[in-house]
């Protein structure tokens, strides 16, 4: 049990090198072949971006798009 207990705490102590949320999601998808997430997740980040634009200056250029 002291073994399996080093280990872990071993793996725990370990500092990960990741780059961000976005390298972990397309590392998620990348590994488990999700790419059906892709256009929704586009889609999303689309749409928060009219949002945020909406709110600032920038909010009568973007009804005229509509």
């Amino acid at each position: 049990m002291s073994k399996r207990r080093n280990e872990f705490e071993q793996a725990a102590a370990q500092q990960q090198v990741t780059g961000g949320f976005i390298a972990e999601l397309w590392g998620f998808l990348k590994e488990n072949r999700k790419w059906w997430l892709l256009p929704i997740l586009v889609l999303l980040l689309a749409l928060g971006l009219l949002t945020f634009l909406a709110g600032t200056s920038a909010a009568p250029f973007i009804y005229t798009l509509f």
